[in-house]
C-alpha cells in the first residue's frame, strides 16, 4: 500500500480529481496546455488554459483528454465537460464564473462520455490488485518481523513468520495462474479441456475398479472420487460459462449464463478440506459467485 502513495496513474484509476488533473498536466504539457478539474454533479469539469488559441483546437484536445481518460479508466467518472479558454489570472471559483457567463469565458464547450470497461473484465482486475496487494502486505510483515529478529538477536523461528511465507507463496502462484489464464485465453481453455477429458477418463476407470472391490473399498474411495467428480465438474462448466460470455447480449443469455457460474461455484464448495487442491476449489467458488453477479447485472442492464 506504501508503494500506491506515489502512483499516480493507480490514484487517477480509483477516481482522484488531483492524480487525474497530474496525469493530464504531464500527458498535455509538450502542447502548452494546463488543466484544472472539479467533480460536481455527476460530471467531471474540466478547464483547459492556453497562451494562444491554437493550442486550444478542439477536435484534436477533446479527442487527447478522451484518449487519455479512457486508458486510465477512472472510476465513477463517466461524463467530462471539457472547457477552455485563454489562460489569465489563477481563479478559486473558476467554476461559477465560466457557468454565469459562459459565452465571454469560454473559446468553446464540449461534453464527452467515457467508454466503460467491460465489467467481468474490470473483477478480474480488481481481483488480480488485491492478490498483489496481499502478496506486498505479507512480504513486508514477512521482512519487518526479520528484521527485529536480528536486531533483538532472538535465536528461535517463528512459526507465524513460516505460515505467513507459505501464505504468500499460495497467493503467488494464484496470481501467476490467473495472469496467465488472462493473456493466454482460448489457448489455456482448450489445455484445461484436455485436462478435464484425461480427468474424467481416469475417474471412469477409478469408479470401474471401485466396483469390482468389496463394499468397505467402495466407502474408503468415495469421498476422493465426489471431491474430484465436484472439481472437473465445475471447472467444464466455467470453461462453458466463459465462451459464451462472449456471445450473450440478450437478458435471458445473461440469466443463463449467471446460472451457470452459480452452479460452477456451488459445486467448487463441495470440494472437502482433504482434496489436494482445495485451497484452489475456495478461490474458485468466491471468483465463479462473483462472475455470476457480474452477468447477474448485465441482465438487469439487457431488460432496461
Amino acid at each position: 500500500m506504501v508503494d500506491r502513495i506515489n502512483d499516480i496513474a493507480w490514484q487517477a484509476h480509483q477516481g482522484s480529481v488531483a492524480a487525474i488533473i497530474q496525469l493530464l498536466n504531464e500527458k498535455l504539457a509538450n502542447s502548452g496546455v494546463r488543466t484544472r478539474a472539479i467533480f460536481a454533479d455527476g460530471v467531471l469539469q474540466l478547464l483547459c488554459e492556453g497562451a494562444r488559441t491554437e493550442q486550444l483546437e478542439q477536435s484534436h484536445l477533446v479527442e487527447q483528454i478522451q484518449q487519455i481518460l479512457e486508458s486510465t479508466a477512472p472510476r465513477n467518472i463517466r461524463r467530462v465537460n471539457i472547457n477552455s479558454r485563454i489562460v489569465r489570472e489563477q481563479q478559486l471559483l473558476w467554476l461559477k464564473e465560466i457557468s454565469s457567463d459562459p459565452e465571454n469565458q469560454l473559446l468553446w464547450s464540449q461534453e464527452i462520455t467515457l467508454t466503460q470497461p467491460h465489467i467481468l473484465k474490470q473483477l478480474i482486475t480488481d481481483l488480480t490488485e488485491a492478490q498483489a496487494e496481499l502478496v506486498k502486505i505479507n512480504f513486508s510483515k514477512i521482512q519487518f518481523s526479520r528484521t527485529s529478529v536480528f536486531t533483538k538477536k532472538y535465536k528461535y523461528k517463528n512459526a507465524r513468520q513460516t505460515g505467513m511465507l507459505v501464505a504468500t507463496s499460495l497467493c503467488s502462484l494464484l496470481l501467476l495462474g490467473w495472469v496467465v489464464y488472462a493473456q493466454l485465453g482460448d489457448k489455456l481453455k482448450n489445455l484445461m479441456q484436455i485436462q478435464n477429458s484425461q480427468s474424467l477418463g481416469t475417474a471412469n476407470t477409478n469408479d470401474s475398479k471401485a466396483q469390482s472391490l468389496p463394499n468397505v473399498g467402495k466407502n474408503s474411495l468415495s469421498m476422493p472420487s465426489e471431491d474430484n467428480d465436484a472439481f472437473t465438474a465445475a471447472v467444464r462448466i466455467a470453461i462453458q460459462a466463459s465462451a459464451s460470455g462472449k456471445t450473450a447480449t440478450t437478458s435471458t443469455q445473461w440469466l443463463e449464463l449467471a446460472a451457470r457460474w452459480q452452479e460452477a461455484s456451488d459445486l467448487m464448495a463441495k470440494v472437502s478440506p482433504n482434496h489436494r487442491r482445495y485451497q484452489e476449489a475456495q478461490i474458485r467458488t468466491k471468483l465463479y459467485r462473483k462472475y455470476s453477479e457480474a452477468a447477474q447485472k448485465e441482465a438487469d442492464k439487457s431488460k432496461s
